[in-house]
């Protein structure tokens, strides 16, 4: 007995659950009735022209000003057909002797869905509601209503791809519920509403699926855009992360040949005063303070994963332009022809220059490597007056090349490095189908910011 009473309590229990999520459903569904076409149904959405680009992707033919207009084009067309339907059931209502203001009621809707598309909503139900009425007590008004019915039709269509896919359900359910009500009010038959009713789900579920897929389109070429930007912002840190590492080095060096020098220069100097002696010892002292903190700030920029050219060993001296044969080298085991060349008198230059252009020609190589397979490469090394130049071109690829996540990110490495040095740099397709890559380190700014 007591089981047979805790079944009924958990099935009364189960009931009240569904009933009540019923309930939710269905307050819900009212609650986004009541947003979509009832708050603020007359609101101000006009619908603005066609993006310059899509115009000029549709028709490239057309003269600059004459794409400009063609923005306004959906719009013209919209009022084109209101003014069809308007000269269409001006005849209608004058042979049933009814005024134009009829005609105007029901031509006008489609115009406001270009600025108000619930309302025109609204709008075009309220004149098929009254034409239908008018139209059932004089004679040839069944041409009139099928107008209405018509212009009804492309507004609720218009609604739908201007708005949200939903919004095609809900006037549909308006429509067809308050239709039966207005034909028992009249006393008309309903054996055409079935089949008008399914004519119009179908016209408007098409609407709703082009609406959605637009929708999700956009979604997907926002979404591409944004993943595009934090890739190469991310890019873009890494880069920065590396030219820190690499400047560690670089600096690293210089500071302690400083403390080295410092502790060394009291022992050059017969009977040093002790001043002097003092102040060698404070310049070593903030030189070893400097290369400790160096040291901790290396720990947290150091990456796990160098690239594929970079040394294994972290504490390995950076390369320099006279690495370059080595790097030539390594490229032309992987298959890639190399042609060097070297105008001017070459020189020393600053450690960090050298490094940076080392890296330019090593990435440069390395996209030749993946985007032009087959292709030859010319890097050639100006040394000329106040600066460095560099020039790396590759021809056309002889075979297609593997896709790449990362095209297009080594150049901005490349661009990263130049100007932090204060040069300047191109990058672009050669007109034989190869690319080229061109900068200018100016040697003489360089030396004197790390002289400072």
């Amino acid at each position: 007995m007591n089981q047979t009473n805790q079944t009924s309590t958990n099935d009364t229990s189960q009931t009240q659950s569904t009933l009540r999520s019923e309930a939710r459903i269905a307050s819900g569904a009212v609650h986004r009735l009541r947003q979509d076409l009832f708050v603020d149904a007359f609101a101000f959405r006009p619908m603005p022209p066609l993006e310059d680009a899509k115009v000029s992707r549709w028709v490239p033919w057309l003269p600059e000003r004459i794409r400009h207009w063609a923005r306004w084009l959906p719009h013209l067309i919209v009022v084109l057909c209101s003014v069809f339907v308007l000269l269409a059931t001006v005849g209608m209502a004058y042979d049933m002797g009814i005024f134009s203001v009829l005609s105007l009621l029901v031509a006008l809707p489609p115009v406001v869905t270009l600025f108000r598309p619930v309302g025109a909503f609204w709008l075009s139900l309220f004149a098929l509601v009254v034409s239908t009425a008018i139209a059932s007590v004089m004679p040839y008004g069944s041409g009139l209503t099928a107008g209405a019915l018509l212009t009804h039709l492309a507004v609720m269509t218009l609604v739908v791809l201007r708005t949200r896919p939903r919004l095609a359900v809900e006037m549909w359910a308006i429509t067809f519920t308050l239709a039966p009500v207005g034909a028992a009010f009249l006393g008309t038959s309903l054996d055409s509403l079935p089949p008008l009713a399914i004519f119009f789900g179908v016209v408007l579920i098409s609407a709703a699926a082009i609406r959605a897929w637009r929708e999700e389109r956009q979604q997907v070429v926002a979404t591409q855009t944004a993943t595009a930007e934090e890739r190469s912002r991310r890019t873009l840190l890494e880069e920065r992360a590396t030219i820190a590492r690499e400047l560690h080095d670089v600096v690293a060096h210089h500071m302690s040949v400083i403390a080295i020098q410092a502790e060394a220069a009291p022992y050059r100097v017969k009977d040093t005063p002790p001043e002097l002696a003092t102040s060698f010892a404070t310049i070593r002292e903030n030189a070893v303070a400097a290369l400790t903190e160096l040291r901790r700030i290396l720990g947290v920029v150091r990456s796990e994963d160098p690239d594929a050219f970079a040394e294994s060993d972290p504490e390995a001296p950076q390369p320099t332009l006279a690495s370059l044969g080595s790097l030539y080298d390594s490229v032309r085991s992987a298959g890639l022809t190399v042609e060097a060349v070297i105008t001017g008198a070459p020189r020393p230059l600053p450690q960090g220059v050298e490094l940076s252009a080392y890296r330019i020609v090593q990435e440069a190589l390395s996209n030749t490597l993946r985007h032009a397979p087959g292709a030859d490469a010319r890097v050639e090394i100006s040394y000329v007056l106040g600066g460095l130049g560099l020039r790396i071109v590759n021809g056309a690829p002889s075979r297609l090349a593997k896709p790449s996540p990362g095209a297009g990110h080594g150049v901005l490495g490349m661009r990263e490095r130049v100007q932090m040095l204060g040069g300047e740099m191109t990058a672009d397709h050669t007109e034989d189908g190869g690319f080229e890559v061109a900068a200018f380190i100016p040697v003489a700014k360089a030396a004197q910011e790390a002289t400072a």
